[in-house]
């Protein structure tokens, strides 16, 4: 009797040139899109294509985005950008975004993430594009280069663990406090498996709200995170310009209903809590209550998880007519251009400032510790991010909390960590 297959599965196959696959199975499969940010990319690709003697296998299949040394800072900085750009102009790649925001967004953006697409990207959080019901998996720099190179890698299949959520989010409660929590149920260390999100939450989610599910499957140790691409995805697109010609054979990418699976967990969302993860490891994590009045010298809201249009107009919800404590600070980098072109258009950048927040450039920024934002000996931050390890954003005897944007805005009115709700009421 035959299985079926999970939507990783499916992407794989598609891409090895196979009918189907099987966990365990080496393949070679066919990348679709290759990115790269400046840190991971030209400057690492450079001399290893140098030395063999080629150039990129396709150019219109390859996007590089400046995000991690943008704006410079020093003679450095500006070097590694300036090799970026003469890198992307000699090897005339087709998609280079130059400080127009973070690649993990910058791209979706742009509608270059695809239903059933197998992607290989230059950074730990690729699978973020998973939330298109893409295959999108981190490399590293030699590895990339040799993507680059020829345009296929090969992999293991890897086993697909299946979380269903069910239930309405309650005031203050985001798709980050989803991610917090499976920090701590199912751990850090998934290796070699990629992870399914389904059920009704994850159905009734944005696409801004998925990228969080499928960007921190990172956190996990999982290789992917993925969600079937549905009506949502397709909006999503069209709206991007670049609307999905054949809907239903990406509606066919779902999972089948004999898949078979490593794990199924199931939760419900009507029940969680805002969460809030503790130095230096994001599985350390509690409801918020059970941190509130940590005193706090840094609100940061920024990174490729945390500082999209939704993400922002989450933290306005709760400082709109309120103050940012004058015990701490409040930084906001917007995850792109756009969402900063937007959050002026809708009002909520002006929320914001008004509240006594301080606008920072688009870009990676005091997440990976880079640029404004980076903390001292001894401080203590509370951060929209996706991961808190020790010196991640600055010194190593600094430490962050990690929250979703409705609980780090409740900690820059109070200049502690405290529990967003109180400023939400039943009404958000």
């Amino acid at each position: 009797m035959g299985r079926g297959s999970t939507l990783v599965e499916k992407i794989i196959a598609r891409a090895a040139g196979v009918d189907r696959v099987a966990p365990g199975q080496l393949v070679t499969a066919q990348v679709d899109l290759a990115f790269a940010h400046d840190s991971s990319g030209p400057r690492r690709w450079a001399p290893m294509l140098r030395e063999l003697g080629v150039g990129l296998w396709d150019p219109q299949k390859v996007a590089i985005v400046s995000d991690h040394y943008v704006p410079a800072v020093d003679a450095e900085s500006a070097r590694i950008l300036k090799l970026a750009r003469e890198f992307a102009a000699e090897h005339q790649v087709g998609a280079f975004f130059d400080m127009v925001g973070i690649c993990h967004l910058v791209l979706p953006e742009h509608g270059l993430i695809r239903p059933g697409a197998f992607v290989a990207g230059g950074d730990s959080h690729s699978p973020t594009a998973g939330a298109f019901g893409a295959y999108a998996a981190g490399y590293g720099a030699t590895d990339m280069a040799a993507i680059v190179a020829t345009g296929e890698t090969w992999l293991a299949v890897p086993e697909t663990i299946r979380v269903e959520w069910s239930g309405r989010f309650g005031a203050g409660v985001a798709a980050k406090d989803i991610m917090l929590f499976l920090c701590r149920e199912l751990g850090m260390d998934n290796a070699f498996k990629a992870i399914e999100y389904g059920g009704d939450t994850v159905e009734g989610l944005s696409m801004a709200e998925r990228m969080v599910l499928c960007n921190m499957a990172a956190e996990l140790g999982c290789e992917a995170g993925v969600v079937a691409p549905d009506r949502t995805t397709f909006a999503y697109l069209r709206a991007a310009g670049r609307p999905v010609e054949d809907e239903a054979a990406a509606l066919a990418l779902a999972s089948d209903r004999d898949a078979v699976y490593a794990a199924v967990h199931r939760f419900n969302a009507a029940t969680l809590q805002p969460q809030i993860a503790a130095p230096h490891d994001p599985s350390r994590t509690q409801d918020v209550t059970e941190h509130a009045g940590i005193k706090v010298d840094q609100c940061y809201i920024g990174a490729c998880v945390g500082a999209k249009i939704e993400d922002l107009r989450m933290a306005a919800a709760v400082l709109k007519g309120r103050k940012v404590s004058p015990d701490t600070r409040l930084l906001i980098a917007p995850a792109s251009q756009k969402t900063t072109t937007t959050a002026t258009q809708d009002g909520t950048l002006q929320t914001l400032m008004e509240a006594g927040a301080v606008l920072l450039p688009s870009g990676c920024g005091a997440c990976a510790g880079y640029g404004a934002g980076v903390l001292a000996d001894g401080e203590v931050c509370i951060s929209s991010t996706n991961r808190n390890f020790k010196g991640r954003m600055g010194s190593k005897e600094a430490q962050v909390y990690l929250g979703s944007p409705y609980s780090v805005a409740a900690a820059a009115i109070e200049g502690r960590i405290a529990d967003p709700r109180q400023f939400l009421g039943e009404a958000a």
